[in-house]
């Protein structure tokens, strides 16, 4: 892989890199278009990561179709895939990690410990590795964008960091790997978490500024489906992550909720407007 890269770079060519778990569906296949798009030569990754999974999270049944995950990426035109062992990532005796403070332990990182320095090891691996121009990323994983972006900046990794918009279900539901596991009546029930940030989207158009009133909001939306278990529902600030008295600077509103076993999330960014106005 890095000898690909560096003939690609050699021949002056822009890399565009597109790291993935596989199991893959149209958000990521997004991430692909938006690379070609902007990039000379486009390669991706499978790999399932299992550092980022905690002791009891699914990472035995989370789900893996390589061969028709290469297949897809063929015809989108990717023309590299990294595909490594866990061995290969980790070599036995690893000891090293990356862990950005002060932000790995919010939103997803405080429901489950641990997963954010996984996430940030790994990524800085392949991009060791991969050695790309530019990384696209999804902005459903929002928290794992602003650790992303912090990471880069503060190990100063020539790399630019691409955040693709979420690509959604005809009904509005986030695609995600995990959506497989969900049968038709939790498919139904997980549109609350989409139904709660358009909540929270409306009451911010009409003027709403005030982020504890607009989570009451959205929680209204969860209290109505008792099945559905909120892990949690903030609005912050989309870099820090820190919650936000009001959105006037612009926020993001994101939510995680269980739906059955399965953990579901979603976010919505919020402009906000000047007080002025």
């Amino acid at each position: 892989m890095r000898a690909e890269s560096r003939a690609v770079r050699r021949a002056g060519k822009r890399l565009g890199f597109v790291p993935t778990m596989g199991a893959l569906h149209e958000g990521h296949l997004s991430l692909v278009r938006a690379a070609r798009a902007s990039c000379d030569v486009v390669a991706a990754s499978i790999f399932v990561n299992p550092t980022q999974f905690g002791p009891n999270e699914d990472l035995a049944k989370y789900p893996r179709s390589f061969d028709r995950d290469r297949e897809s990426l063929e015809r989108e035109g990717v023309e590299f895939l990294f595909a490594p062992s866990v061995e290969e990532m980790y070599p036995a005796g690893a000891v090293t990690w990356v862990t950005v403070e002060g932000v790995s332990d919010k939103l997803d990182g405080r429901s489950r410990p641990g997963h954010f320095r996984g996430v940030a090891t790994v990524v800085a691996k392949l991009f060791h590795v991969v050695e790309p121009d530019a990384a696209f990323f999804g902005q459903k994983d929002a928290a794992q964008v602003a650790i992303i972006r912090r990471m880069v900046r503060d190990l100063s990794l020539s790399v630019e960091i691409v955040v693709c918009p979420i690509v959604r279900e005809p009904d509005g539901l986030a695609m995600s790997s995990r959506n497989t596991y969900l049968d038709r009546e939790q498919r139904k029930r997980a549109l609350v978490l989409h139904r709660s940030l358009m909540h929270i989207q409306k009451l911010a158009e009409s003027g709403e500024q005030e982020a504890a009133n607009l989570v009451a909001a959205g929680r209204e939306d969860f209290a109505q489906v008792p099945s559905v278990r909120l892990d949690y529902l903030e609005i912050v600030h989309p870099d820090t992550l820190d919650p936000v008295m009001d959105i006037s600077g612009g926020a993001l509103a994101a939510v995680a909720a269980f739906v059955g076993s399965t953990r579901l999330i979603d976010n919505l960014l919020l402009p906000g407007k000047s007080r002025s106005q």
